[in-house]
Formats: structure tokens, C-alpha cells, sequence
């Protein structure tokens, strides 16, 4: 019997300045400092650890698409469009460089938000149906 990838443990991100974006994803993002010395930060968020690395100016975990446009690489859930909303209202209020909600042409609504060195996040409205199957209490 064949072993399988069973999930995502850990993202690494590229920072300039450890410090001050471990103490921007705890502000702002409600991430939960982990470790951290002059090199890197754990942060548990989102039920995943993320690793800020420190990295040369301007590097990013964005890439360019096929058509030219900067793209994320990650991509974050909420339970609904309410949800979404609210995230995106408070995101606004927390002065986080924010998009406008998005209709892409599928189920939810997605926004997209950048850290303090331009790594772009996006978020969307619709947890996968294992995650609530597995981690939400059936009424």
C-alpha cells in the first residue's frame, strides 16, 4: 500500500524584518507567536504554522501568471459570505492594504489582502465541506 501526503503543515513566507511582520501577523491577523529569534518567526494561524524567514528586499511569495498578472500562493477559508465581509471590514479598519470582495465566476466570494512586505493572501468564502464535516459540531 502506497503513503500519501496527508496535508499542509507549514508555509513559508519572506520577510525583511522579522520582528516588526511577526508583530504585524500577530496585530493584525490574530496569529499566535510561536518561536522567534533574529532569522525566523513560527506563527501558529489558521491551523497551519507559517514561517517567516528573513529574505533579500522585494522577495515575495507572490509569482506572475500566465498573463501577467501577481498572483498569491495561499489561499484562506471562512465559514460564509458573512463572514467574508466582516473579515474584509475589519481588515479595512486595521489599515491592511485590502482588495474589493470579488465575484470570480465560482461559489463564494473571495478579497485579497498583502502583508507588510507585499505577500499576497487570498481569502475566500467557502470552507471545504471536510473541514466542516471534520472540524465543525453538528447541531
Amino acid at each position: 500500500m502506497g503513503e500519501k501526503l496527508w496535508r499542509i503543515g507549514t508555509t513559508y513566507i519572506p520577510v525583511t524584518n522579522v520582528e516588526e511582520s511577526a508583530e504585524w501577523y500577530v496585530s493584525k491577523l490574530g496569529a499566535e507567536l510561536n518561536y522567534q529569534d533574529q532569522d525566523k518567526a513560527i506563527l501558529g494561524l489558521a491551523e497551519q504554522s507559517l514561517f517567516l524567514v528573513k529574505a533579500a528586499a522585494e522577495q515575495t511569495a507572490n509569482f506572475i501568471d500566465a498573463f501577467g498578472e501577481e498572483r498569491f500562493s495561499l489561499t484562506f477559508e471562512v465559514d460564509g459570505l458573512t463572514a467574508l465581509e466582516k473579515l474584509h471590514h475589519d481588515y479595512n479598519k486595521k489599515d491592511i492594504k485590502v482588495g474589493e470582495i470579488e465575484n470570480r465566476g465560482h461559489a463564494g466570494r473571495n478579497f485579497v489582502f498583502e502583508d507588510l512586505d507585499g505577500n499576497k493572501f487570498d481569502v475566500w468564502s467557502e470552507l471545504s465541506p471536510t473541514f466542516k464535516e471534520k472540524y465543525f459540531t453538528k447541531l
